[in-house]
């Protein structure tokens, strides 16, 4: 049901109302005018005839009958005469006052008092007078009867015109509706505009400023979309490009391994044969022998650091538990005061590739950012895997600050960062009181590394 409609009945029963009380009164003022009326009336024929007696005295029956005719009907009552054998000798003549109208029975029900006929006894007969509101209550319908046609037009007209005002008022709404329309159907840059009245200004302003915010929000939505898209393609981007840089480490890894380290190895062995060969005959040649197996060795030592850098090989050979152990155990040796405490489950052996290189390199990123930068006396490591996730914890006591590496250059720590987002991860680095720092990283496990117990 419309709002107008709605409105619109709302009146209609009020105007109903204020009709229905006008009408009960005026029938009411009515009932009231014919019962004082008819009840006087009644009052006064009864007090006349009571006195008539004296003609009934002198002339008997004939005489009160012809009395009655020449004093022909009294105004709101019939009277009969009847003899003591109740033959109708008189009756009223009929009312010549609006004949052959009568009011409707209904109304007349309502407004006619009932009273009772009165007798007035006589010797040999006796008076009936009874009440006849008939004309009055005629009378009554008369009056009545335009008011209710005027009540009816006033109804109606009043309806109508209601209608069309309400159409009017209502006319703002129609246009609030078709822009909700408009923006249900996705033209959010719709807006409102020559609302009339004040209160269409008002709506018009509201509406305007709700569909501005929609906009903004349906903008920003889109944005966030966008970004996210972007987002993701730079973190795939950037997973494949450490994916790549891990194999071009692995390649040069191993080239150096096999093609450096035999020329490196068969340059040493050179070098013994001819000390060996040059040994109590040429010092001289024996001693720049020996300084060729020298550098030899020291390229070799070189060579081996620089391979570990590039790609451990006890994490292709023997897994990550053991790489790890060996990451840890060359810090040790390095930094002969560090503390290192270490957490490493058997389970890190069943990680595939990808995600056990991205932990050693957090793991190595952390150790090396923790003693080159912090000066850290103690580092525990603790890695954890659960049913759907690899939990890894590295904790220093070196005076390394947060707050620190809020801005930009902290490279390690936007790689670590980036490594973990790439495998859809998360990276979080927090205070530790009363010094250092704590690395959190949370990894999800493929469905083979899900498969394999602690």
């Amino acid at each position: 049901m419309s709002l107008r409609l709605q409105v619109n009945l709302i009146i209609t029963a009020l105007m109903a109302i204020f009709s229905s009380v006008l009408i009960g009164l005026q029938i009411d003022n009515t009932r009231r005018s014919v019962h004082d009326e008819v009840v006087g009336a009644n009052v006064v024929a009864t007090q006349l005839l009571s006195r008539m007696q004296w003609v009934y005295g002198s002339s008997g029956l004939a005489g009160m009958a012809e009395f009655l005719k020449q004093v022909g009907r009294i105004r709101a009552n019939e009277v009969e005469l009847r003899d003591d054998q109740d033959k109708l000798i008189f009756s009223s003549p009929p009312s010549v006052y609006k004949v052959g109208r009568e009011a409707p029975a209904w109304y007349a029900q309502i407004v006619a008092p009932p009273l009772a006929p009165k007798e007035i006894s006589l010797p040999t007969g006796r008076l009936v007078l009874r009440a006849d509101a008939s004309r009055a209550v005629l009378d009554g319908w008369d009056d009545l009867h335009p008011m209710l046609w005027m009540v009816l037009a006033g109804f109606v007209l009043g309806n109508v015109f209601v209608y069309a005002v309400m159409g009017r008022a209502l006319r703002p709404l129609h246009k609030v509706v078709q822009g909700l329309r408009d923006m249900a159907g996705g033209d959010y840059g719709t807006r409102l505009t020559d609302l009339s009245g004040r209160e269409g200004r008002q709506i018009g302003v509201a509406f305007n400023q709700m569909a501005q915010s929609v906009q903004d929000s349906i903008e920003a939505r889109r944005e966030a979309r966008e970004a996210a898209l972007a987002l993701a393609e730079n973190r795939e981007l950037t997973k494949i490009i450490q994916n790549r840089i891990e194999l071009e480490r692995g390649a040069i890894s191993r080239e150096l391994h096999d093609e450096l380290g035999q020329q490196v190895t068969a340059i040493k062995s050179v070098s013994l044969a001819i000390a060996r060969r040059a040994a109590g005959n040429d010092p001289a040649i024996e001693q720049s022998a020996r300084l060729v197996m020298d550098c030899a060795d020291q390229i070799y030592d070189g060579m081996h650091r620089l391979i570990s850098k590039l790609r451990p090989l006890a994490l292709d050979h023997f897994g990550l538990h053991d790489a790890l152990r060996d990451l840890l155990g060359e810090c040790r040796l390095q930094h002969p005061d560090l503390v290192v405490n270490a957490s490493l489950p058997q389970a890190l052996d069943a990680l595939e590739d990808e995600l056990a290189t991205a932990v050693f390199r957090i793991v190595q990123e952390a150790v090396n950012n923790a003693l080159r930068h912090a000066q850290a006396k103690r580092i525990d490591v603790r890695l954890s895997v659960a049913a759907q996730s690899l939990q890894l914890e590295v904790v220093d006591d070196g005076v390394g600050r947060v707050a620190q590496f809020q801005g930009g250059g902290h490279y390690g720590l936007s790689g670590m960062r980036e490594r973990a987002q790439a495998l859809g991860g998360s990276f979080e680095l927090t205070q530790v009181e009363p010094s250092g720092v704590r690395i959190q990283v949370e990894l999800p496990l493929t469905q083979e590394a899900k498969e394999c117990p602690n």
